[in-house]
């Protein structure tokens, strides 16, 4: 895990928050089918990325169908549309057969769900209900339940792939498939495994909102849908003559310029314009209260972290840390922000994502917080 301190949220641990996740399904029945649909005719060292029409048709009517059924209802829920660009970045995605969210300089633009299987055939849409399935263990954070701070609302190991499905100001889908003769699953190969990512934009899960508003559907569409509702979700009528989106149109061409000092930054300059609320902000950010001994690994599992209250008094706490900059998965979270220097000893606010493995850790003293490694 790396830290990267934001200007916005002066006592925050910043880190890229992609909004994103993996998901798998592990079959272990036979390929033929599966492998007919997606490889090509001829010998190739990766196969060819390959989503017939019909798969198309079946994940945008399915992301459409489902967030028009949210409970509780959403006033401002757009209606998704197929984008040409997400689904070629995520071919290219999906060719490099690296169970990981990438690429790096497309993740401070898009959202991106995975998912991968083997085994008997399964459609994507079947992956795309999965994602949404995670609805079971979530609970929608209303207003007047945060008191300062709506508490994270996940019960179950990951919700994201939900909430990035219902996030309301994401209106652009694409999405690839591709099969990878073989592929590193969790330190497990996987040979043939049928992989599936599904690029989104504008991206959601942003830290500290809700992934909709509450209220009567389409009651709070933005004025661009003209006032339009289909089936509970904000709708333009799409027309023939339609002008081609050209790349200062869509978010996924242009990659924001990383800070000088930091190769993993906040997308401060791509997030969505939205207007201007008269409420104060605050009442809508989640986080989970945690202790000074509260371990990465012991909110972090599996995928991207999220926001957490720090207590006063963890400097002379004796919970361990391991690295600097980056940082170990049995590292004290609040430890770890007072040795990178974003938070002190009156505790605060700290934002954590997970960076993926890194070949070793730095022992250090900072900020009068020793690191171990």
């Amino acid at each position: 895990m790396r830290c990267v301190p934001s200007g916005g949220i002066p006592l925050g641990l910043v880190l890229l928050v992609c909004g994103a996740h993996g998901f798998f399904l592990p079959n272990v029945t036979h390929l033929e089918k599966l492998l007919s649909k997606y490889q090509q005719d001829e010998p190739h060292s990766r196969m060819r990325r390959a989503i017939p029409r019909s798969d198309k048709e079946e994940i945008l009517m399915l992301h459409n169908k489902l967030r028009g059924q949210v409970y509780p209802s959403a006033s401002n829920m757009e209606y998704m549309t197929w984008d040409e660009e997400l689904e070629k970045s995520a071919a290219a995605w999906a060719h490099e057969c690296i169970w990981e969210h990438g690429p790096t300089s497309l993740l401070v633009s898009i959202g991106q769900n995975l998912a991968v299987h083997w085994g008997r055939y399964r459609s994507p849409g079947s992956h795309v209900q999965s994602w949404y399935d995670e609805v079971k263990d979530y609970t929608y954070p209303y207003p007047h339940e945060c008191n300062p701070w709506c508490p994270e609302r996940c019960s179950g190991p990951m919700c994201t792939h939900y909430t990035q499905i219902v996030w309301a100001t994401t209106n652009k889908v694409g999405c690839a498939v591709n099969t990878c003769q073989r592929m590193n699953v969790w330190g497990d190969v996987w040979e043939n495994a049928v992989y599936l990512v599904c690029n989104y934009s504008p991206k959601g899960n942003w830290i500290g909102e809700a992934p909709y508003r509450n209220g009567r559907p389409c009651s709070a569409c933005p004025p661009s849908y003209g006032g339009g509702c289909r089936n509970n979700l904000c709708y333009r009528e799409q027309t023939h003559d339609q002008k081609p989106e050209t790349d200062e149109m869509n978010e996924v061409e242009t990659a924001p310029v990383a800070e000088d000092k930091h190769v993993w930054a906040q997308p401060r300059g791509s997030r969505p314009t939205k207007p201007k609320k008269t409420k104060t902000s605050t009442v809508t950010y989640m986080t989970q209260v945690v202790r000074c001994d509260t371990k990465m690994k012991d909110k972090c599992k599996g995928s991207t972290c999220n926001r957490y209250q720090c207590p006063a008094g963890c400097l002379k706490n004796k919970a361990k840390i391991f690295g600097t900059l980056f940082y170990e998965s049995s590292s004290s979270i609040c430890r770890a922000a007072i040795h990178y220097g974003v938070l002190d000893d009156k505790g605060g606010l700290v934002d954590v994502t997970r960076n993926g493995k890194v070949p070793f850790f730095v022992k250090s003293e900072r900020h009068g917080v020793e690191s171990l490694r």
